[in-house]
Order: structure tokens, then C-alpha cells, then sequence
């Protein structure tokens, strides 16, 4: 399809999406798509989008932040073949949604925005809508450690939370004690999930990110390990335990 004269980037895209779901001569894989067949498509590039900001390369940044926009616009198309809506109120939607969460920027109030003031916000516009649980609107596709954090925000926000790390500190070495006294593989699957909720908790209180931090804490690993299989030479497998923990302190003095 070649782009017609004067028409922005964003038309361009929205026409191709038309045309990949036109029912007569459309692709047909494009045509079989629904929106929970797309969903896992669009969080995978959600991922690849930060994937790319972590590694810095901002050439993928570019293309990986195409593959995302191509998700909201697929969506967007399915939505309104369904007579729901299109991609045009998407864009208002988010547009009334952005300059009602920044009064100070667009309401003329005064003041500036920091975690607080968004939250407050944030809250009333889940009152709007009738929500009644502090902890509603979390989304249930987010990683579980990432949305084990927003729940114990939102209930804090409720004075339900430690007044300090000792508490969780204690919390999480309970739930230790309680995943070694399981008696059956059922209450160790519900003991470990106790223990890793325990854990976000003691690294919440200390204002840390814990999505973050095991992300990190993942990268180190897999660099040190990619280290300790280099000094190896192909042969790490067959090291007894000992030596493979001398490669790993080595790794880790020369870092």
C-alpha cells in the first residue's frame, strides 16, 4: 500500500490495519484475531519496549515502540468493527484522562505532582466509577511480583502496613519457618507464595521496587554465570559443585 499524498503516519498505519481486517480481501490471519487472541502479543511488546530502554538502543527503542503502537491500533480496529469504539476515542479518551490528572498543568490549580496528589487522584476517579475496594483496578496481568506491590501500596494507603522494616522483616522470616513445617506439596505452594508476598513487603518497606530489584538481580546472574561458563571453557556441567563455586567467587572479585 502506497501512503496517499498528505496523509500523517498515523492515518497510514490505521488504513493498513483497515485494510489487513477487511473481510473480503484481508489477511486471513489478521482476520482471525480477536482481542484475547492479541493480548499476549501486546504485553509481549510492552516487554520488548523496556527491553530495549535497558539496553539502551535507541534505533529498537524506535521499532519496538512501532510493534506496541500497532497493538493499540489493532485493538483499536477490532473494537470499533464491533461498533464499541475507535482508535480516534482511544485517543480522547487518554487525552481528557491526562489533563484531568494534571489540574496544575490544565486546571489552573497550583502545587505540582508527586506520588501522593497522583494517588488521590487516582482514587477519586476510581470512586466515579463506583469502586468500592481499595485494592479494585489492579490489574491481574501484571507480573506477580509487580502487582503484589501495588496491592500492599493500596491497602497502606489505608493504614493497614508496618510502621517500619521490622515488621516485615519478622513477617518474612515466619513465613520461612512455615514453609519448612509443610507437610504436603499443597501448603508448601501456599507457604512459598506466603513467603515471596513476605518478601516484597521487607523490600517495599525500604522503598525499593521489588520487579526491579529481581530484575537486576536476574541480569547479575546471568552475567556472572555467562562469566563462570567462559572460564570454563564449555566444560562448567562437568565441574563437581566445589569448583563451580570457586568460578562463581572469582566472577564476583572481579566484578
Amino acid at each position: 500500500m502506497s501512503e496517499a499524498p498528505h496523509q500523517s503516519p498515523i492515518d497510514r498505519l490505521l488504513a493498513i490495519m483497515a485494510r489487513l481486517r477487511d473481510p473480503h480481501d484481508g489477511c486471513d490471519w489478521d482476520l482471525a484475531q480477536t482481542f484475547a487472541t492479541i493480548a499476549p502479543y501486546t504485553i509481549e511488546e510492552a516487554y520488548e519496549v523496556a527491553d530495549a530502554i535497558a539496553r539502551r538502543d535507541m534505533d529498537d527503542l524506535r521499532d519496538e515502540l512501532g510493534d506496541l503502537l500497532l497493538q493499540v491500533v489493532f485493538h483499536a480496529r477490532m473494537a470499533q468493527e464491533a461498533g464499541l469504539f475507535g482508535f480516534a476515542d482511544v485517543a480522547q479518551a487518554i487525552s481528557d484522562k491526562m489533563e484531568a490528572r494534571h489540574p496544575h498543568i490544565f486546571g489552573g490549580e497550583s502545587g505540582s505532582m508527586d506520588e501522593t496528589r497522583w494517588e488521590d487522584i487516582k482514587q477519586s476517579e476510581r470512586t466515579a466509577k463506583g469502586v468500592s475496594s481499595a485494592l479494585d483496578g489492579v490489574a491481574l496481568a501484571l507480573p506477580a511480583l509487580m502487582r503484589a506491590q501495588k496491592l500492599q501500596k493500596r491497602a497502606a494507603r489505608t493504614g493497614f502496613d508496618w510502621p517500619d522494616p521490622a515488621g516485615p522483616e519478622a513477617k518474612v522470616s515466619e513465613e520461612i519457618e512455615e514453609l519448612k513445617a509443610a507437610s504436603d506439596d499443597q501448603e508448601r505452594f501456599e507457604e512459598a507464595g506466603d513467603l515471596l508476598f513476605a518478601v516484597v513487603n521487607l523490600v517495599r518497606a525500604y522503598g525499593i521496587s521489588a520487579e526491579d530489584a529481581l530484575r537486576a538481580a536476574n541480569a547479575k546472574f546471568e552475567r556472572r554465570f555467562q562469566a563462570m561458563e567462559r572460564l570454563a571453557r564449555d566444560d562448567f556441567a562437568k565441574l563437581p559443585l566445589a569448583a563451580q563455586e570457586e568460578l562463581w567467587q572469582k566472577v564476583k572479585k572481579a566484578e
